[in-house]
């Protein structure tokens, strides 16, 4: 086709060519990946010459000089050969190491390369996502700080409720974030290292390579954790390390989805009663047929993702459970899947909720508008209060405000007029004793309770500490291309 590139010609993830972020996409390509396999048999030659294997520092070099250099058509071509892409890419590797080639995987399986690139790809996926969610946070808690005195009508049933305050509402936003932080950060400090363990897990192969010395085994083992940047190594593997890993770390992404869509979905609900609204561009058009709406994309974009984050776990969790005995295949192409998709799709939630989060708009006066609408009914305990100050009796003025909040709901439902409870009540001779603390009676922020106190307390006390990691990450702002 003229005019065509090949890209346009085959399917493209949106995940990747229309949302994810340039690192996460990164993080997950076939430049890293088998950059990371070459770094990883650069790392066990190195561990295995210092534990005394015949591994020369000529042959180390020459592998070091060709760490990044991947002949990609080569790989594939071996590959197709083959029919294993860990065997092209020691062949390809090799092709480029002559003299290395020798000791190229020696003593190791493939998933000495597959299995722990992948989790260095999931450490490295947790630190994209860390400072992101954090930024959220960040967002929100700013946002609700600003709000936290705003009275606003709450809502249970999605039906009028006792008010509450616009900060308060963003706390409870918050809460779920604050735990997702924390969930991610527990994930990402509980991934160890597959480490060096032969094709079963019994590190026979390299018992073998060290003549059965059991410490100098160990001792390979520490050293390439060590390289790979991580604390420890499981010291138990089937020649896998337990898909349960994958399912704990899928786990809080899906929970972390689902509160970017309880988030997200309350965005949308409060735009359209016009009280609070994402971004909107300048140019941006809401609708090809109604140029007059403006609809919330962006929260609707990460409902949309953060369902495909919730559904994804159910991969990790059926592959655990059907692993046969020290491992079976069948985990392969499904992970090839779920694991990076899971974390794109974290990712691009986390950057447009930031995106959202820094441009809320809040209308103060639709708010203090449907307040009024309300809150002469949420009053009239208030009323009967003062009533019974004032000399009256509880029971009387009970049912005089009963009388008076059914005309004035007729009014409501039936009409389709304002609510004039307020009125009925200042034009009955009844209440004359109260009529001038009306006014203090209505006051919107007599009916907030403590709210913006436990705002304060919430954002300095479980808020702001979680932050405190991420501080010189704080400054990126996002800039959505679509």
């Amino acid at each position: 086709m003229e005019g065509s590139g090949d890209e346009f010609m085959k399917y493209r993830s949106p995940l990747v060519s229309r949302y994810a972020s340039k690192e996460m996409a990164y993080n997950f390509s076939d430049r890293k990946k088998f950059t990371t396999w070459r770094k990883l048999w650069i790392y066990l030659a190195k561990a295995e010459k210092a534990l005394g294997l015949p591994i020369t520092d000529a042959q180390v070099s020459e592998m070091e000089s060709h760490a990044d250099d991947i002949d990609f058509v080569m790989a594939a071509e071996e590959e197709r050969k083959l029919r294993h892409d860990v065997m092209a890419h020691v062949h390809t590797f090799a092709h480029c190491c002559p003299t290395a080639a020798p000791i190229i995987h020696l003593g190791a399986t493939s998933c000495y390369v597959g299995d722990n690139t992948d989790l260095i790809m999931l450490r490295d996926g947790f630190d994209i996502l860390l400072p992101k969610l954090a930024r959220v946070i960040d967002r929100l808690a700013n946002f609700a700080e600003k709000y936290a005195d705003q009275p606003t009508l709450g809502f249970t049933h999605y039906q009028p409720a006792q008010l509450t305050t616009v900060g308060k509402r963003a706390c409870l936003w918050l809460q779920d974030l604050v735990m997702d932080m924390r969930n991610l950060q527990r994930a990402r400090e509980d991934l160890r290292f597959r480490g060096v363990k032969g094709t079963t897990g019994t590190q026979a192969s390299f018992l073998q390579l060290f003549q059965g010395d059991h410490e100098k085994v160990e001792e390979l083992d520490r050293k390439v954790t060590e390289m790979a940047g991580f604390k420890k190594s499981y010291l138990v593997t089937g020649q896998t390390y337990s898909r349960k890993v994958d399912v704990d770390s899928l786990c809080v992404l899906a929970s972390l989805g689902a509160s970017v869509h309880k988030i997200c979905t309350d965005i949308r609900l409060l735009a359209n009663l016009k009280e609070i609204e994402e971004p909107f561009e300048k140019e941006q058009i809401g609708s090809s047929a109604m140029p007059y709406k403006r609809n919330p994309m962006r929260a609707e974009r990460c409902c949309s993702l953060a369902r495909h984050l919730m559904a994804l776990v159910s991969d990790p969790l059926q592959t655990a459970s059907v692993q046969w005995l020290e491992r079976t295949l069948d985990d392969s192409a499904n992970r090839r899947i779920s694991l990076p998709e899971s974390f794109l799709t974290a990712d691009i939630i986390l950057s447009t909720l930031q995106n959202i989060t820094e441009g809320l708009v809040v209308y103060p006066k639709v708010i203090e508008r449907h307040i009024r609408h309300e809150l002469p009914f949420m009053a009239t305990e208030n009323i009967i209060m003062a009533m019974v100050k004032a000399g009256g009796n509880r029971q009387d003025c009970h049912e005089k405000i009963r009388v008076l909040s059914q005309q004035a709901a007729a009014v409501v439902k039936q009409e389709g007029g304002d609510n004039d409870l307020l009125a009925r009540v200042q034009a009955d001779p009844y209440f004359t004793p109260i009529l001038g603390q009306l006014d203090s009676v209505l006051d919107p922020k007599t009916f907030i309770g403590r709210a913006p106190q436990q705002v304060t307390r919430f954002l300095s006390e479980e808020v702001r500490p979680v932050l405190e990691p991420y501080k010189s990450k704080m400054d990126v702002k996002i800039e959505l291309e679509l």
